[in-house]
């Protein structure tokens, strides 16, 4: 999905995010999946990675975030 932000391909991808595609990210998760995605400032700031993306979006999917 971050791939497509600025039309690039996956193995362009850095494992660090920007605050701006973050932004993109979260937006596009909502549009995909048609719900606002309720994080919290703590979940935000672990989304600095792609890596640290995936653990908190798993985590919402499981149910095992910390909230």
């Amino acid at each position: 999905m971050l791939a497509t932000y600025g039309d690039r391909r996956v193995e362009d991808v850095a494992e660090g995010i920007d605050s701006l595609e973050l932004a993109w990210l979260v937006h596009q998760l909502e549009q995909h999946y048609g719900t606002p995605l309720d994080l919290s400032d703590e979940e935000l700031a672990r989304m600095t990675t792609v890596s640290g993306a995936v653990e908190v979006l798993a985590g919402l999917r499981t149910g095992t975030s910390p909230r």
